[in-house]
């Protein structure tokens, strides 16, 4: 599974199941950019989305060490038990298309982070509004 899928699934599927739904919004965008037509939540029926702040703070209140994951990409990752390295670090921003330069990490950690909670809330995630664009 991609660095993408395993976040998704962590957050939006943590009892498993989740995979087929977090497949789709992985795949390349259109020529425009957007990849939203394919990212509509697969099956499951689930009409009510997964409260993305409700789960992760649920996950941070359980955590020993204290991780922002609302503004850093590093602490996502690590509350969701994922390495989170530079060259995955890396990887991700490969999944998700990025055009920058990688060895800029500050700034390519600010756009992992905004492009992750993107696809979260794209795969049926209900994602706070001061983490919006």
């Amino acid at each position: 599974m991609s660095l993408l899928g395993s976040i998704v699934s962590k957050i939006l599927h943590p009892f498993g199941g989740g995979d087929a739904q977090a497949k789709p919004s992985e795949a390349a965008p259109s020529a425009s950019g957007s990849d939203t037509a394919a990212a509509a939540p697969a099956g499951g029926g689930t009409s009510e989305p997964v409260d993305v702040e409700e789960v992760l703070n649920g996950m941070a209140a359980k955590n020993s060490q204290s991780l922002n994951w609302r503004t850093s990409i590093v602490d996502l990752m690590k509350l969701l038990d994922l390495d989170s390295s530079l060259t995955a670090r890396k990887q991700l921003a490969d999944e998700l298309h990025y055009t920058g330069d990688k060895e800029d990490s500050a700034t390519m950690n600010v756009w992992l982070h905004k492009q992750v909670i993107k696809k979260l809330e794209e795969n049926g995630g209900k994602v706070p509004a001061d983490l919006k664009d």
